[in-house]
């Protein structure tokens, strides 16, 4: 450019770049190649406006420009590798799925399927007979439907069965989810009357009874899956929060929650119940989530009598908060897993991360340590450190499970910064997402499968020595 002439009269016109945009038109369109180029030369004008001197060369903007329309291209949901440390984590999607969910959801989606059709009739079928069977045949439910999360779930069934009424439910079970979300506003929104009894670390038998009158609905237990109170604390259990309801002719609705449908113990992991155990202490109707400790993909599932089950389909609300076909089509999968308790926790990803052995992922951190190292340099300390994993998502919140991590310091006097390294981390192909302590970068290596190490150790590859 002159720097003697007028810059904002060296600024071309919309239409002389166009002509010299052909390749661009024919990959992105005339429309939004003239839409990018106005936008990219009112920038321009102010950035001149602001005293800057821009390069107003054609293939200076043209190399904007395409940098601009190829920035639009980049997915805005993309795969990215969790080394946080927290298995289900509720900002990086939860539940990983196994190869037979994401076929089935390819299978469902690239034409025409049986969503609502029933083969055998001919006639309309059920979208939700899709899961139904399974479902009960893992829990013992008599039946069983399927919405779009857990909360859904919740505020399905209250707007069915409580609508207008008051539901009991104890202080200590008020919890908040994910989102800021509390069960009293959902409560709310579903149009049953919150009474809150007992205290915060303790709750009776006779609080629930006292709290019984002429208006009320049924009675309410909350899994506190995302907190745990210790001390002097006094909890009911489901069975004898049955028997109460049985007396009273109430039903008794669980919110499980995580909705594990494996024996942990027998896993080696910490004790978490089951759908089927709470079923069995008499609750009338349990929900659950389908992203958490089951492993598939984001759902809500009420489970337990025909009755009530029938009664929450015949919600209006009901069509407003159902399953699209490929969830529908993943949860079958993943529910099919659970048939054979001795091979789902290497099938299925969650369980395979949650019963990773240190040992196993000390292996890992000793194969992949060296790349690391020499990929960083001489400004990081990286070694092997101990550290412990978090199941995460609401899920056994206290307990946690031994890993390892490759720590990344910064060397003394290097100026290296963790967080610098960590944004780094997070610009690649793949994103590389750990987390920051004591300044260092932890990269908790539980969640980092076998065939992802390639890219991991590439994602180092964009650093400079």
């Amino acid at each position: 450019m002159n720097s003697g002439g007028n810059p904002f009269r060296q600024l071309p016109s919309v239409d002389a770049l166009l002509r010299s945009c052909d390749a661009e038109i024919a990959t992105w369109g005339h429309s939004r190649v003239t839409t990018t180029l106005r936008g990219l030369l009112a920038e321009l004008r102010g950035a001149i406006a602001g005293g800057a001197a821009p390069d107003l060369a054609d293939d200076a903007l043209r190399g904007l420009l395409r940098a601009r329309l190829e920035a639009g291209e980049s997915a805005a949901l993309a795969p990215l590798l969790n080394l946080t440390g927290t298995v289900l984590h509720t900002n990086l999607g939860r539940a990983p799925l196994p190869p037979e969910a994401l076929a089935a959801v390819v299978a469902v989606s690239t034409g025409a399927s049986n969503l609502e059709y029933d083969l055998d009739s001919g006639g309309r079928g059920e979208r939700e007979t899709h899961v139904e069977a399974l479902v009960c045949e893992l829990t013992g439910a008599e039946a069983a439907t399927a919405v779009n999360n857990n909360a859904a779930a919740v505020l399905l069934t209250l707007n069915t069965l409580a609508l207008g009424r008051e539901v009991p439910v104890s202080r200590g079970e008020l919890v908040e989810i994910g989102g800021s979300f509390r069960i009293p506003d959902v409560m709310a929104r579903s149009g049953a009357r919150l009474v809150e009894i007992g205290a915060t670390n303790r709750t009776h038998l006779k609080d629930y009874r006292n709290a019984i009158g002429a208006d009320t609905a049924l009675l309410m237990k909350v899994h506190t899956s995302n907190y745990e109170v210790r001390g002097f604390t006094r909890a009911v259990t489901e069975a004898e929060l049955a028997a109460l309801a049985q007396e009273h002719a109430l039903p008794l609705v669980v919110d499980l929650g995580s909705g594990n449908l494996a024996d942990f113990a027998a896993l080696g992991l910490p004790q978490e119940p089951t759908v089927s155990a709470v079923l069995d202490a008499g609750a009338d109707l349990v929900t659950f989530s389908g992203d958490k400790l089951l492993g598939g993909p984001q759902a809500g599932i009420i489970a337990g009598r025909a009755d009530l089950v029938e009664a929450v389909r015949r919600n209006p609300l009901k069509r407003a908060l159902r399953l699209d076909k490929m969830t529908l089509a993943a949860l079958a999968e993943i529910l099919k897993l659970y048939r054979d308790p001795d091979s789902v926790a290497r099938r299925l990803p969650t369980l395979r991360l949650l019963t990773r052995a240190r040992e196993d992922i000390e292996r890992q951190a000793q194969a992949l340590l060296p790349p690391v190292r020499a990929a960083l340099g001489t400004d990081w300390q990286v070694d092997i450190a101990e550290c412990h994993s978090q199941i995460g998502s609401g899920s056994l919140p206290v307990d946690t499970l031994p890993s390892a991590a490759l720590r990344c310091t910064p060397a003394p006097d290097s100026g290296a910064d963790p967080a610098a390294l960590a944004a780094i981390l997070r610009s690649g192909p793949l994103p590389v997402i750990g987390r920051i302590h004591r300044n260092a970068l932890w990269l908790d290596l539980r969640c980092l499968e076998e065939d992802q190490e390639a890219a991991f150790t590439a994602q180092f590859g964009i650093l400079s020595p």
